[in-house]
Protein backbone atom coordinates (compact mmCIF):
# COMPACT_ATOMS: atom_id res chain seq x y z
CA UNK A 1 0.00 0.00 0.00
CA UNK A 2 1.64 3.59 -0.96
CA UNK A 3 -0.01 6.48 0.50
CA UNK A 4 0.74 9.79 -0.96
CA UNK A 5 -0.11 13.29 0.59
CA UNK A 6 -1.26 15.94 -1.34
CA UNK A 7 -1.39 19.84 -0.69
CA UNK A 8 -3.61 21.71 -2.56
CA UNK A 9 -3.16 25.60 -1.19
CA UNK A 10 -5.46 26.79 -3.71
CA UNK A 11 -8.42 24.95 -2.07
CA UNK A 12 -7.19 25.27 1.64
CA UNK A 13 -6.48 21.27 1.76
CA UNK A 14 -5.14 18.25 1.61
CA UNK A 15 -5.95 15.21 0.29
CA UNK A 16 -4.50 11.72 0.79
CA UNK A 17 -4.05 9.14 -1.96
CA UNK A 18 -3.72 5.55 -1.21
CA UNK A 19 -2.56 3.72 -4.26
CA UNK A 20 -3.44 6.35 -6.68
CA UNK A 21 -6.64 6.68 -5.36
CA UNK A 22 -7.91 9.48 -3.16
CA UNK A 23 -9.17 8.27 0.51
CA UNK A 24 -9.37 11.40 2.58
CA UNK A 25 -8.85 15.11 3.09
CA UNK A 26 -8.32 18.09 5.64
CA UNK A 27 -9.60 20.90 5.33
CA UNK A 28 -7.86 24.08 7.12
CA UNK A 29 -8.52 28.11 7.23
CA UNK A 30 -5.53 30.66 7.96
CA UNK A 31 -6.55 33.26 9.97
CA UNK A 32 -5.24 35.63 13.07
CA UNK A 33 -1.80 34.70 12.22
CA UNK A 34 -2.74 30.55 12.61
CA UNK A 35 -3.92 27.84 10.83
CA UNK A 36 -7.07 26.38 12.00
CA UNK A 37 -7.84 22.65 11.10
CA UNK A 38 -11.34 22.41 10.75
CA UNK A 39 -12.30 18.69 9.20
CA UNK A 40 -10.64 15.68 8.31
CA UNK A 41 -12.57 13.22 6.50
CA UNK A 42 -11.67 9.43 5.47
CA UNK A 43 -13.82 7.38 2.61
CA UNK A 44 -16.28 5.41 5.36
CA UNK A 45 -15.60 2.36 3.22
CA UNK A 46 -11.54 2.71 4.39
CA UNK A 47 -12.41 3.99 7.82
CA UNK A 48 -11.26 1.81 11.14
CA UNK A 49 -7.99 0.77 9.99
CA UNK A 50 -5.55 3.48 10.64
CA UNK A 51 -5.42 5.98 7.72
CA UNK A 52 -6.79 8.74 9.20
CA UNK A 53 -4.13 8.87 12.29
CA UNK A 54 -1.92 8.46 9.57
CA UNK A 55 -3.34 10.91 7.23
CA UNK A 56 -3.50 13.75 10.25
CA UNK A 57 -0.25 12.88 11.15
CA UNK A 58 1.69 13.49 7.79
CA UNK A 59 -0.39 16.85 7.64
CA UNK A 60 1.12 18.04 10.94
CA UNK A 61 4.43 17.28 9.79
CA UNK A 62 3.73 19.00 6.67
CA UNK A 63 2.72 21.93 8.82
CA UNK A 64 5.88 21.58 10.96
CA UNK A 65 8.34 21.87 7.94
CA UNK A 66 6.31 24.48 5.83
CA UNK A 67 4.16 26.65 8.28
CA UNK A 68 5.79 29.13 11.17
CA UNK A 69 1.96 30.07 12.20
CA UNK A 70 0.27 27.96 15.59
CA UNK A 71 -2.26 25.05 14.74
CA UNK A 72 -6.02 25.43 16.29
CA UNK A 73 -7.53 22.25 15.86
CA UNK A 74 -11.13 22.89 15.52
CA UNK A 75 -11.50 19.46 13.92
CA UNK A 76 -12.28 16.76 16.74
CA UNK A 77 -10.19 14.05 15.44
CA UNK A 78 -7.04 16.39 15.08
CA UNK A 79 -7.72 18.15 18.55
CA UNK A 80 -8.02 14.11 19.84
CA UNK A 81 -5.04 13.42 17.64
CA UNK A 82 -2.44 16.12 19.11
CA UNK A 83 -3.84 14.71 22.50
CA UNK A 84 -2.52 11.33 22.34
CA UNK A 85 0.34 12.22 20.68
CA UNK A 86 2.40 15.08 22.65
CA UNK A 87 4.96 15.24 20.14
CA UNK A 88 2.66 17.51 17.83
CA UNK A 89 1.77 19.63 21.25
CA UNK A 90 4.29 22.36 20.23
CA UNK A 91 2.23 23.00 16.99
CA UNK A 92 -0.22 24.63 19.17
CA UNK A 93 1.79 27.14 21.15
CA UNK A 94 4.61 28.27 18.66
Amino acid sequence: MTTELRHESEYSRYTFWVDDEQVGLTDYRLHDGSIDIVHTEIDPVRRGVGLGGRMVQQVLDDIRTDVDDPVRATCPFVARYIDEHPAYEDLLTR
